[in-house]
This record gives structure tokens, C-alpha cells and sequence, in this order.
């Protein structure tokens, strides 16, 4: 079984309650806009981190991370990308490597609005866990955080702040 903490949308900011909210997590999981290297280094340094680019980040943090992560945790796979869109709204892109790589859970950042879906079309779990930087539209920052056990996923919480927390 594997705890995962999942966070998007960061651009620069690293909530001081991160590290409490995710200190049992076995991973931490960044679906795009970091917004500098010194943010997924800090993560790094925290816990385990995979992590895509967003469109608004940099050569450094584009040169240390791919714009798509596919893997599996457990036996579960994961395709992990910044701009995905969500069940019946995919991009292009999203819609390609979803019919090719048949993931179970499908994870998208870049809307800032948290979302979890299943999509029986796909057979799959989509999650966008919205933002977890002060930086963009939101109201409330937003971060999930969740166990793989084998092929399930589990125990789904939704962690909010205010942007002034």
C-alpha cells in the first residue's frame, strides 16, 4: 500500500502546511505548474516527488521533469499530465494517450479547480487536485490525498486552506 499526497498548481508557493499534511504520505505526486526548482527540490527533500511540467514553468524545472508521467504504483497505472481537461472534456492529447496507455487513474492540474471523476467510458478515475499555490482564480487551496492499495484507490481526502492560511 502506498499513501500518495497530490498537489498542482504550486507557481512558487510552498504552504507552510504541506509538510504536516502530507507527513504520513509514502510519495508526494505535482501534476504541473511548479514554478521554480527550489519548490520540487524542497518536495524532493520532503518525500519522494514525480512530477510533470505545467505551461507556466520554466527551463529548469522542464529540463528535471517531462510534460507526461506514466507509471504504475502498485497495480494501478497512472498517466499524469498538466493539461488533460477531465471525463468528456479531454484534450487532444489527453484523449490519445488515455486510448493507448489505459490508465486506471488519469491526473490533470492547470484548471485550479479540484475535481475528482470516475469516467466509465475509460474505466478510470480522473483527479485534478486543484491548486495549491496562492497564485490563480481559486477561492481556497486545495490538495488530495489518498492510498493505492494493490488495484484500489482509497480513502480520497480533500485538504483546503485559505489563500491567507
Amino acid at each position: 500500500m502506498k499513501k500518495i499526497g497530490l498537489i498542482s498548481d504550486t507557481h512558487a508557493y510552498y504552504h507552510p502546511k504541506l509538510e504536516k499534511v502530507f507527513s504520513e504520505c509514502d510519495e508526494i505526486w505535482h501534476a504541473g505548474d511548479i514554478g521554480n526548482i527550489e519548490i520540487s527540490n524542497k518536495l524532493s527533500l520532503f518525500k519522494p516527488l514525480k512530477a510533470v511540467y505545467g505551461n507556466m514553468d520554466g527551463y529548469d524545472i522542464r529540463c528535471n521533469y517531462p510534460e507526461i508521467q506514466i507509471f504504475n504504483c502498485e497495480k494501478v497505472k497512472i498517466v499524469m499530465m498538466h493539461i488533460g481537461g477531465y471525463p468528456k472534456r479531454y484534450s487532444s492529447k489527453a484523449k490519445e494517450i488515455i486510448a493507448k496507455e489505459k490508465p486506471q487513474l488519469f491526473i490533470s492540474g492547470h484548471s485550479h479547480i479540484l475535481k475528482v471523476m470516475n469516467d466509465k467510458k475509460n474505466n478510470l478515475l480522473h483527479m485534478n487536485p486543484g491548486a495549491a499555490g496562492k497564485t490563480g482564480i481559486h477561492k481556497t487551496i486545495t490538495m488530495l490525498r489518498f492510498k493505492i492499495n494493490e488495484n484500489r484507490i482509497e480513502d480520497l481526502e480533500v485538504i483546503e486552506f485559505k489563500k491567507n492560511d
